[in-house]
């Protein structure tokens, strides 16, 4: 809120200089202000009585975008990716995927690891957990299981990250 939009009976009132000014009328503070040629904008609305800044209101606006930018900048973006078994897959072939996922891992990306069964192998849903799970050995010098081996119909997936 700035300026007329402010309708407290009593405001903590800090100048442009960062000063405390005491604790004056609404009216009194954002006369002030227009005599410093600046706005007057409540800070903390939710504090007793509420805090109240004279300072330039478009300047402010700018400054709080220009963090907000930079805070977005520095945040990374953690992406699934998704490696894909069958439950009869040789060890050269496990090898060659635990290859790709590691390549994802080491850019900090999670792997989504999916085993999917078809026709007659859901019968040996045992042989289907243990390839995950010598999966999850080969990457455990790097990776950690997050979640682990679940059957979601058709199809187990277990999820992998990077150790911290």
């Amino acid at each position: 809120m700035i300026n007329e939009q402010i309708r407290d009976r009593e405001v903590r009132l800090i100048g442009p200089d960062g000063a405390q000014l005491g604790i004056v009328s609404a009216k009194e503070a954002f006369a002030k202000a227009q005599e410093a040629g600046l706005d007057l904008v409540k800070i903390a609305p939710q504090a007793k009585p509420p805090v109240c800044k004279i300072i330039d209101y478009g300047k402010y606006r700018y400054e709080m975008a220009r963090k907000e930018k930079e805070a977005r900048k520095k945040q990374k973006t953690i992406e699934i990716k998704e490696v894909r078994l069958s439950p009869n897959i040789d060890t050269n072939d496990l090898n060659t995927k635990a290859a790709t996922a590691r390549k994802f891992l080491t850019k900090g990306d999670r792997v989504k690891v999916s085993l999917r069964f078809r026709g007659r192998e859901m019968a040996h849903m045992d042989g289907g957990r243990k390839v995950l799970n010598d999966f999850a050995a080969i990457l455990s010098d790097i990776a950690v299981v997050e979640k682990a081996p679940k059957l979601e119909g058709r199809s187990m997936t277990m999820f992998l990250s990077e150790k911290r």
